[in-house]
């Protein structure tokens, strides 16, 4: 039986048989016993399923990338260490030294200096660019060596609305494939598969977890995508792997080609996975995820109502008010809510939104986001801290920016929080 999304937040991933844990048990073992070395060493070729050493997989973690990937409906998933992990492999499994991709400016501040500066030190470049340009500008910037196309649902902080469809047909046209963060938005608001992405990440510390106990990530491939339609341009998939006895990915594996190289090769080599305990951590949250995020976002819309007509705020950033510059995308593509996620400037400049900050009682500062509590940040002064006056331009973070993160509390009190700060200033 198909099952709606509210229930595969539930369900998916885990079928306990007669006598056994009605719950997802946590695996809490480094290594798996066998009674043969044949059968661990089919296990080590790639011509068996099984565990061997949870570095690579474990049963607890399995479980839960199934039922991310069924709620994305994808192919395969993998768990990683965190969301930065899974989007450096979302890349890394795809690209190599001498290499391109393209990525929108207005991605969160740690994902654009993994890509601009971590990556470029191993001769992987990477293109920022305005995700609004129209297509034909867009075009322009593609390479004969570019890789891959790279996107959030929603940005970090700005809470633009990407227009998949449009970045769909360029990565197509161009024939790699669109890589989409759905961190914000959820699986429950939008599946980016539907709308032409092939492979997507999340931060599952956010919104998946949703009570900031457990870091880690998630990538789900599709399965749509055709490596072998462009061996030339992803050899890593198509060509021998010697560290397998020569297995061609794409060749073995088919649709679950990518899933499995990034597994065999990149968590095997680097070990970014995420802990047993986390993923059991992460489960729990995910059967409460479609609930929460329908919270979020009736509060999240109340607060940018309230935060619009307020006086003190010069301007609010939020896709489902109208009049929004993405609510005809949000409409779209999130016609059921956007995620819990608002920007907004006080008036007085940057000096002002600290004092506000500072002022608050409910909300916490912190550095995280999307989760279950209320709390804010000035990306300027925090998660975007490293860039410069020209790159927060570029990435569309204004010097009054703050992000509030709209929690699941009775709206009534998170308003009149800010309320009292804002007669702060």
């Amino acid at each position: 039986m198909k099952y709606r999304l509210e229930t595969q937040c539930l369900h998916e991933g885990w079928s306990p048989s007669n006598g056994m844990s009605r719950q997802l048990p946590i695996y809490q073992s480094t290594t798996f016993k066998y009674d043969s070395s044949d059968e661990m060493g089919r296990l080590f070729d790639l011509e068996a399923e099984g565990y061997f050493y949870t570095r690579l997989q474990n049963p607890t973690s399995d479980a839960v990338a199934a039922r991310i990937c069924a709620l994305e409906g994808g192919e395969a998933a993998m768990l990683t260490s965190s969301g930065q992990a899974a989007n450096f492999f979302a890349i890394f499994n795809i690209c190599e030294a001498g290499d391109h991709f393209i990525a929108s400016s207005a991605i969160y501040g740690g994902t654009y200096n993994l890509f601009g500066v971590t990556l470029k030190k191993m001769g992987i470049e990477c293109t920022f660019v305005d995700q609004t340009l129209s297509e034909e500008a867009l075009a322009g910037y593609f390479r004969p060596n570019t890789k891959a196309l790279f996107g959030e649902t929603i940005t970090n902080p700005t809470v633009s609305v990407l227009d998949i469809e449009k970045f769909s047909r360029l990565a197509h046209a161009h024939g790699v494939p669109l890589i989409i963060d759905n961190t914000f938005a959820t699986p429950v608001n939008c599946r980016p598969f539907e709308w032409g992405a092939d492979i997507v990440t999340h931060s599952t510390t956010k919104y998946m977890d949703g009570h900031a106990v457990g870091v880690g990530g998630c990538i789900v491939d599709s399965g749509n995508f055709d490596w072998m339609r462009h061996p030339d341009r992803f050899p890593g998939l198509t060509t021998p792997d010697e560290s397998y006895h020569g297995i061609v990915y794409a060749e073995r594996f088919g649709r679950r080609a990518y899933i499995t190289k990034a597994t065999s090769q990149l968590m095997r080599d680097f070990g970014a996975t995420q802990s047993p305990q986390n993923a059991f951590y992460l489960g729990l949250g995910l059967e409460t995820l479609a609930l929460r995020m329908q919270r979020h976002c009736a509060n999240a819309l109340q607060v940018a109502n309230y935060l619009s007509a307020h006086s003190k705020v010069a301007w609010v950033h939020y896709p489902e008010l109208e009049g929004d510059e993405f609510h005809a995308l949000a409409q779209k593509y999130l016609p059921t809510g956007s995620c819990g996620v608002l920007a907004f400037g006080v008036r007085g400049g940057r000096t002002a939104a600290v004092r506000f900050m500072d002022r608050l009682q409910l909300a916490a500062i912190m550095t995280h986001v999307a989760d279950s509590k209320t709390c804010l940040l000035h990306p300027a002064s925090h998660t975007h801290r490293q860039l410069s006056d020209e790159q927060l331009a570029a990435a569309g973070v204004a010097p009054d920016l703050i992000r509030l993160s709209v929690g699941i509390e009775d709206v009534n009190d998170i308003i009149a929080d800010l309320a009292q700060a804002l007669e702060s200033i």
